[in-house]
């Protein structure tokens, strides 16, 4: 069984995030990149399937800039076989890169595909459903329990009201959530041995992808610093400041 995982490279969370003089975007220059978050959680989701013998082969993608090949050999190095990059230096929307994926899809025949529910950086939990329309497979979104039977995978998800698990037929696309697992720390020896699994660099144009978009960015700004809060000696004051000041009741 082989299993396709998407990662992206993003702005590392523990840096403060800062906006461009020109409020063209956010400032890049010298700042520490990382993969995704919920990308680690679905490169460790797709290694414990293999530790389990279920996998037999993890292939992760990632579409960027080249520099994103540093990603890539973390999640060799975690424990994915080999790696595939679709170079590009635009900034992509999620549906360009839902297209570049499901051609890597089409290219190498994935019976499970697993991505990150989101990213840190753009919020828009959107690739990996776009994904799941364009290749017409089942979706398991927002996973806090995978577990493969057969040609099937029963995926525990988080909702508004506590846990639905659905049952998709393979092939099938699964976001992952924060609470699937906890992701592991690539060893030193690993570290040594990604540097020698293969890297496949592709670009949009040899996968016949247009990356083509109709939006455009107007103005980035940073959020507006918030007012430091009161202490109030009474409910009757609070309800009273509510009321009068900040007109919320």
């Amino acid at each position: 069984m082989k299993v396709l995982v998407a990662v992206k490279r993003v702005v590392d969370y523990n840096v403060k995030v800062r906006v461009k003089a020109d409020n063209s975007g956010v400032d890049l220059a010298n700042v520490k990149m990382s993969m995704n978050p919920f990308c680690e959680i679905a490169v460790e989701e797709a290694v414990r399937l293999k530790e389990k013998g279920i996998v037999t082969e993890i292939v992760v993608v990632s579409v960027g800039p080249s520099t994103a090949q540093e990603q890539l050999r973390t999640a060799l190095a975690l424990g994915a076989d080999r790696a595939v990059l679709v170079e590009s230096a635009e900034e992509l929307t999620s549906l360009a890169v839902a297209k570049l994926l499901k051609a890597v899809v089409d290219k190498e025949q994935p019976q499970l595909v697993i991505l990150g529910k989101q990213a840190i950086d753009s919020d828009n939990n959107q690739t990996g459903q776009m994904l799941a329309a364009l290749t017409g497979y089942g979706q398991g979104t927002f996973a806090s329990k995978v577990e493969v039977s057969g040609d099937s995978v029963a995926v525990t998800r988080e909702i508004d009201g506590g846990a639905q698990t659905v049952s998709l037929k393979l092939p099938a696309i699964v976001t992952t959530d924060l609470r699937l697992n906890e992701p592991r720390y690539a060893s030193l020896p690993n570290i040594m041995k990604a540097k020698k699994k293969p890297l496949e660099v592709l670009t949009p144009e040899a996968l016949g992808v247009s990356t083509a978009s109709t939006n455009k960015t107007v103005k980035v700004e940073a959020p507006a610093a918030r007012s430091a809060g009161i202490k109030v000696k009474s409910v009757a004051e609070l309800v009273e400041k509510l009321k009068n000041e900040a007109k919320v009741i």
